[in-house]
């Protein structure tokens, strides 16, 4: 599949693309006449598969491992359930950080009377 301009038909840039095949995740692909690369529908799928895999917010050496998986018809199923409850609970911890940081900025907010005076707890929290 020659994509020329297009990024795969897999929905990551071809910026991802370069650094993906940089850092080992995809093969390079052969190159057509004009330079343009030739991507093969394996390749396609394979960068379907690192796409899903980062929005489930999988960093790239986890995608690493879940390849390999992904290509070993003799893996344990056990194996990818326990990355991804792994990065369920990762994502957990970061979901109630970012929550706190949100509750404590609405409570600073709502002490900010927002008027033409300077007083503002917002800036003296921060200055603390």
């Amino acid at each position: 599949m020659n994509i020329g301009g297009a990024s795969a038909g897999s929905s990551v840039s071809q910026r991802m693309i370069r650094h993906y095949e940089k850092i080992g995740l995809i093969p390079p692909p052969p190159r057509r006449d004009g330079g343009y690369r030739d991507y093969s529908d394996a390749d396609v799928h394979r960068l379907r598969f690192i796409a899903n895999a980062r929005d489930l917010g999988f960093p790239i050496e986890e995608i690493r491992k879940l390849l390999g998986l992904w290509s070993d018809r003799d893996r344990a199923s056990a194996e990818v359930k326990a990355l991804a409850e792994s990065r369920a609970a990762d994502l957990g911890r970061k979901a109630d950080a970012l929550n706190a940081m949100r509750e404590a900025l609405l409570d600073l907010a709502k002490g900010c009377h927002g008027n033409e005076r300077p007083e503002c707890p917002i800036i003296t929290r921060l200055a603390s």
